[in-house]
């Protein structure tokens, strides 16, 4: 039987893609194995997927593999579309104030792109 898809998820650019492939293939796998969650699951828990607070909309998707932590910024876009953009591994407990930044400003890009077509 073939898993329902509550959400569809798209790569922006090559912004994903790139951080994707400088990943080991246990991280790689279990990032698949969370985005297939994201996108079947109606619910997804917290541990996995979660809103970032104090920023303009933006979502982490959130993957451990042993004591190395990982994650992928993202957005939805037409109620259902979840976008992913930039990567990063955490090193600290909070979240890079530039990490963010840099999703915002993605995120933006990809609207205007958007709008002018």
């Amino acid at each position: 039987m073939k898993d329902k898809k509550v959400r569809h998820i798209f790569f922006y650019k090559n912004y994903y893609l790139d951080f994707f492939k400088s990943l080991n293939a246990k991280v790689q796998e279990k990032l698949n194995w969370t985005l297939k969650l994201i996108s079947t699951v109606e619910r997804v828990p917290i541990k996995y997927f979660r809103f970032i607070e104090n920023s303009n909309g933006l979502y982490e998707v959130r993957v451990e593999v042993g004591s190395d932590i990982f994650r992928v910024f993202c957005f939805f876009d037409e109620g259902k579309l979840v976008i992913l953009i930039n990567g990063f591994q955490k090193k600290t407990q909070k979240t890079s104030k530039r990490e963010i930044e840099k999703a915002e400003k993605l995120k933006k890009e990809y609207f205007n792109e958007k709008r002018k077509r």
